[in-house]
């Protein structure tokens, strides 16, 4: 009773347009129609292969990574966009739920032992934020989370517009793992909301490896396509 009454004053939102849904953390029709789920794709990066390619797409098979493996669970869109940014930016926290609900698909595919690390924000945009979405991200997806094993040890600007040269540039050095932590023959899984070039989850996975970690791997909310 209680439930239904709630439901009644409070109803399920869609989390892509606000429309009443039937469920909490439902889209509905119209925007589901919108989402584009990654399935099926390189065996590497997850994003869909073009007619030439094997199982490996040419970004992966001509780059050398220190990711081991990404996914994403939709491609970037105006729905996942909005949905991101009322997370990130309009505090509206329990979409990090929603989000995760959808990310635990793509999860599968990693590694099932590894360790959740959520990318770090530096201490100052934590400040202002008050939170660091990644790591919302990361509990609700019901695994193991280390939020502070991997730290932005230098403040870098906002790396909207930059090319991805410039963008590998800035963040090169800018991650550190915890201090006097050795993660020798651990797997780990980076946690993010969004994979734009990927320069930011490089630069981290080199700090991981570093400090010993057996593979790196990075899962997304949704990640931006050529």
């Amino acid at each position: 009773m209680g439930r239904l009454m709630l439901d009644f004053s409070l109803p399920p939102r869609c989390a892509g347009c606000g429309d009443i849904v039937a469920e909490v953390d439902l889209f509905c029709n119209a925007c589901w129609g919108q989402l584009r789920f990654l399935t099926g794709g390189c065996s590497r990066c997850g994003v869909p292969l073009a007619p030439a390619d094997d199982e490996v797409c040419g970004d992966c098979t001509a780059g050398k990574n220190a990711l081991h493996r990404s996914r994403a669970a939709l491609a970037y869109g105006e729905i996942p966009r909005g949905v991101a940014m009322r997370l990130k930016y309009g505090r509206k926290i329990a979409l990090a739920r929603t989000m995760a609900i959808y990310m635990k698909r793509p999860l599968a595919d990693l590694s099932p032992n590894a360790l959740l690390v959520p990318v770090p924000l530096h201490r100052w945009r934590l400040w202002q934020r008050g939170f660091n979405q990644a790591v919302l991200i990361a509990r609700a997806l019901g695994r193991e989370v280390d939020p502070d094993l991997l730290r932005r040890v230098r403040a870098t600007p906002r790396l909207k517009g930059l090319n991805p040269s410039q963008r590998k540039a800035t963040v090169r050095g800018a991650f550190a793992v915890r201090p006097g932590e050795s993660l020798k023959n651990r797997d780990i899984i980076l946690v993010d909301d969004v994979i734009t070039t990927g320069s930011t989850a490089e630069a981290c996975a080199r700090a991981l490896r570093k400090a010993g970690a057996r593979q790196v791997e990075l899962l997304a909310w949704a990640r931006v396509l050529k």
